[in-house]
Order: structure tokens, then sequence, then C-alpha cells
């Protein structure tokens, strides 16, 4: 053999070598990415005509650490269980937690436990939620699938709910955070839905606005769609009013948060400030959204309301 096809063929060694080697650590990652942290596990989306969008119905997934589970109703529960003891519970992503709370760790889960204990029944508190529901999106599942036989209804808003209204804006399948299918490789997913919008964002100087919330001059129709619907039927409505970051620091609702109250003391709805009820910083996991800890001060609240009637 000569001297040249020696070296040949030790370069085809080292680039085979090479390749393996490349094949084997992507293996290795892709794996480690589905298995540890659940990429190509996400909670999928579909459009809905009535109140815009929701979890796509019948979801078991494993997401960040965190288990997330949907029903057949697109609920994050259980099964509806007709002989339980049922009261409804409805928000947007405060109330649903997302990807980042565990389903054991949900305020509605701790709830659903905890009255069921002191019950000596069996009691289901639903969560019937999606990130930047409003009000008027509540209503319009509620008013689409009945309340499920309930005794009492739980109404969770955020300040801004005041005048967040359904818009039919197109984002299933367009936005990030409302996929419609799974990536089929994880390695993809880290890069295309996490990394790239990043290292985008500090070189190109770019944030991505995410348009779900539409801010009106018309006070939200599902508060009172709420209040008549609890009335007709004889259901109570409770409201429960989340504080936001930049009013724990304020001491106190902001304007839309004021009216809320308003609107509540209007209509003798019983409301539960949790900024007067415990909340703390510490207890959020950004500026709204509430860590394991606030989910358990939540159904402690709400626990307690109920407890007391």
């Amino acid at each position: 053999m000569t001297a040249m096809a020696k070296t040949n063929k030790n370069r085809l060694k080292r680039v085979t070598i090479f390749c393996l080697t490349v094949i084997v650590i992507l293996t290795n990652v892709e794996v480690f990415l589905r298995k540890y942290y659940g990429f190509c596990d996400a909670v999928l989306m579909k459009e809905d005509t009535d109140f815009e969008y929701i979890a796509q119905p019948n979801q078991k997934r494993f997401r960040f650490r965190n288990n997330v589970l949907i029903n057949s109703l697109s609920m994050r529960s259980e099964e509806v269980d007709t002989t339980a003891v049922i009261i409804l519970g409805f928000g947007d992503s405060v109330f649903l937690g997302g990807i980042l709370t565990d389903q054991d760790s949900l305020a509605s889960t701790i709830l659903s436990n905890a009255l069921t204990r002191k019950k000596g029944e069996k009691v289901q508190f639903l969560n019937i939620s999606a990130d930047s529901w409003g009000p008027d999106n509540c209503f319009a599942y509620l008013n689409k699938n009945g309340n499920f036989g309930a005794t009492h209804i739980f109404l969770f808003v955020s300040s801004h709910d005041a005048y967040d209204n359904m818009t039919f804006e197109k984002i299933v399948g367009v936005h990030e955070s409302f996929p419609v299918k799974q990536y089929s490789f994880a390695i993809l997913e880290l890069v295309n839905r996490y990394l790239y919008p990043k290292i985008k964002n500090v070189f190109l100087r770019e944030k991505e606005e995410r348009s779900v919330i539409k801010m009106m001059n018309v006070f939200n129709s599902g508060f009172e769609d709420f209040y008549n619907y609890s009335v007709y039927k004889n259901i109570p409505l409770t409201i429960y009013l989340h504080a936001e970051k930049e009013e724990l620091e304020a001491g106190s609702y902001n304007q839309m948060g004021q009216e809320i109250i308003s609107f509540a003391d209007k209509y003798k709805i019983p409301i539960i400030k949790d900024l007067y009820n415990g909340l703390k910083q510490t207890d959020l996991r950004d500026h709204i959204h509430l860590n394991e800890r606030g989910q358990r001060k939540m159904a402690e609240n709400v626990l307690r309301y109920l407890l007391s009637e």
C-alpha cells in the first residue's frame, strides 16, 4: 500500500470516527431532551369558534419535569365525575398553571383533594382555563358546555381582564405557545422554539410581540354574563382577583382592578383579593404567574372562603 493510500485510509477512518461520534452525541442529546425535559411533548392547542382557542382534549404530557393532564373536555383536570360535588373554576394562565406547574401542585388539584377530605365526599374543583383567556372566553365555554351540575362557580381574574376582550385573532399554529403538532426532533424544538428567538432578540434587538391580549375601551362582557347566569341558574358566583407584581409593590390594585372590585360591589358578588390575603412577590414566578407556593396560597384562600360559608 502506498503512502498516499495509507493517508487516505487514515483520513477516511478519522472522518468515520468523527461522524459516528457526532451521531452518538446528537442521539444522546435527543434522548435526554425528550426523556428528562419532555421536548416533543408540548400541550397542543386547537381553535374554537366560540372561545377562540383551547387545549386539545385527551392529553397526558410530561413537560419540563412536570405532568400536565388535559381531559376529554379540554379541562386541566381529571374526567368529570357526575357523582362528585362539582365546583367550576374558570381563568387564564394564572389559574391554568402552565407547563411549569405540575398537575399535583395546581390550586385546583389541591382544592379538590382538600375539599374531598373536609367534606367526606368526592369534590372536583375543575380547572377550565387557557393562556390569555378573559371572562368572555370563560363564559363562552360555560355557555357551550354547560355547568355539569356545579354547586359553585369561581372566576379567577387579574386586573387586566377588565378589558381583555376576545378578538379571534389567528394564533393557534402561528404563535409558538399555541402549537397544533409536535416537533419531530427535540433538538430542533430546542433551537427553533427557545434558542433562536433569544439569540434574535439579543443580536437584532427585536422583541417578539404577542398580540393575544387586545385592550379595548369596553369592560369585558363576561363579568356580567357570569353574574346573570349565576342568578338565573341559582349557582353562587365568586370572583378571585389576583394581584400582579406591580400591584403588590404598590400595595393596591390598579385602576382596572378597582373597576372589577366596583363591579363586584355593585352586584354584591363575593370577591377574594389575594393582595390582602397573604400573597407575596416570592409567590410569583414572574410579573404575574404563581409558582408552586403561590398556587398553594391561592388554594388556601379559596378553601378558607368555602369553609367559612
